[in-house]
């Protein structure tokens, strides 16, 4: 199989799986709760053929096309193929949907490009592994959710002890040809759509910590003990003309709970081995990862300010100097983004193993200054939208003959803009900013890729550790001051 289309993505998802949403066990494929995300979902893998010149690539194996995002980068020129496609990968949802595929295939590319990080001890058993599970998803187009964190209880205490160990996935017991574990894992956005669940490293660990916890594997959907148990689903059944994103880019998130998973030793990466679970954080995948990340949010900050700006020429109001400052905000958080994904791809570099990855550094700063920016963006739709968020009938009632021409003489836009055109536009910002899956989708940005003063307090960490800073000495030795 190459590149998968939409209704192949659909047939994958024909399994067993054990998906709970409510106090309901249900099957994917037959929900209706989820009709509406899985129809977005297949569209995206429909949309990597409509864009195929940026979103596919030939399999440098097999010549058959594959997801660009599963380039493994060694060159500027594959970062700037990847650039291309998510680019376009993101424009399918205009950035609201944060996991699609390419974000957890670019992860598992970076990996495979750092095996020597895998095989750092003699043994290269584990990297060879991956590079087998990597193959395997190039060559069926897998859809991988992942799952990295801890479910922590007791905050006061380390996310592997006390209350906190007991609930923390790890190893039970072993077979010749197999771990099986137990425990749970959070938050596993895309879970009950994905084929596979990659789980991997995720904040490293302390020196004394339980070798059983430090775990890396994927495994399908579908196998035995392993429990998707589902939020509240935020897509509703609508038209997309009136629910532009919650009818179609729910992508749900899921509590893993692993109930005596067995895992196949061909599909563990890591087991016990701190050096390896600490350091494949440290040596590159922030930067890898982070150039996905990263064009996402500018394509959704772009999206924001263009919206905000057709609201308020909607309302005559884009030359006052409140409104014409909130929009020149927006803009300049979309340039930020931009700019600092341009400086870390020029400063890209050999990371290691012929890994070529950006410069991490401006996409660590844009990490932690992103989740104020996506919340600000959202302050700024509801205060230009204001009240008028509030006063958009359906595009169902101005169709029908009786109330469709009351709405047309009380409702049209300024500027010549008709009910429908300004219903269309207010219904799409509400449903982007203020509606169930907009809240959703906000606090999902609040704490992507961590929570904003973690990330801050390690971009200090890292400062220190990156170079000497002798400017303020300098400065008082020069003018003779002791």
């Amino acid at each position: 199989m190459t590149a998968r289309t939409g209704q192949q993505y659909l047939d994958g998802l024909r399994d067993d799986r054990t998906v709970w949403l409510g106090n309901e066990k249900v099957d994917v494929l037959a929900s209706p709760a989820f009709a509406g995300s899985l129809k977005g979902m297949a569209g995206y893998f429909d949309w990597q053929h409509a864009h195929a010149a940026d979103c596919l690539v030939p399999d440098p194996e097999t010549g058959a096309p594959m997801s660009a995002s599963l380039i493994v980068p060694k060159s500027a020129d594959d970062l700037q193929r990847r650039h291309r496609a998510f680019d376009r990968f993101a424009r399918y949802s205009n950035g609201m949907l944060g996991r699609t595929p390419d974000y957890v295939n670019v992860t598992l590319a970076g990996f495979v490009a750092r095996g020597d990080i895998f095989s750092a001890k003699g043994s290269t058993v584990h990297a060879e592994r991956l590079g087998r599970f990597y193959r395997e998803v190039v060559e069926k187009d897998l859809s991988l959710t992942h799952t990295i964190i801890h479910p922590v209880v007791d905050k006061a205490l380390p996310d592997t002890e006390g209350v906190n160990g007991q609930l923390a996935l790890k190893v039970v017991r072993r077979t010749k040809d197999s771990i099986v574990v137990r425990g749970a894992k959070i938050l596993a956005t895309l879970g009950p759509f994905a084929d596979e669940l990659f789980v991997y490293p995720g904040i490293p660990q302390p020196p004394n910590v339980d070798p059983a916890v430090l775990l890396a594997f994927s495994i399908p959907m579908k196998t035995k003990g392993l429990i998707t148990l589902c939020r509240d689903h935020y897509g509703v059944a609508a038209p997309a003309g009136d629910k532009p994103f919650s009818s179609r880019f729910d992508e749900q998130d899921a509590f893993m709970i692993f109930d005596d998973v067995e895992i196949p030793l061909e599909r563990v990466f890591i087991d016990g081995d701190l050096d390896v679970y600490n350091g494949l954080m440290r040596h590159g995948w922030a930067a890898n990862i982070m150039q996905q990340t990263c064009i996402r949010a500018a394509v959704k900050l772009e999206f924001a300010y263009e919206i905000c700006a057709r609201m308020a020429q909607a309302t005559n109001a884009d030359k006052r100097p409140d409104t014409a400052a909130m929009l020149g905000e927006l803009w300049g958080y979309g340039c930020l983004t931009r700019a600092a994904v341009q400086a870390a791809e020029a400063g890209a570099r050999d990371w290691g193993n012929g890994a070529f990855f950006p410069d991490d550094r401006p996409l660590r700063a844009l990490r932690s200054q992103m989740p104020g920016w996506m919340v600000r963006a959202n302050d700024i739709i509801k205060t230009i939208g204001s009240h008028n968020l509030l006063a958009t009938p359906a595009l169902e009632a101005i169709d029908n003959p009786e109330l469709g021409p009351l709405i047309e003489t009380f409702m049209p836009g300024a500027n010549g803009m008709s009910a429908r055109e300004r219903a269309k536009l207010f219904r799409t910002a509400w449903d982007f900013a203020g509606s169930a899956l907009g809240g959703r989708v906000e606090l999902y940005e609040r704490f992507y890729l961590a929570s904003a003063p973690r990330n801050f307090a390690l971009d200090h960490m890292f400062a220190q550790m990156e170079r000497p800073w002798t400017q303020l000495p300098e400065m008082m030795a020069a003018i003779g001051v002791d």
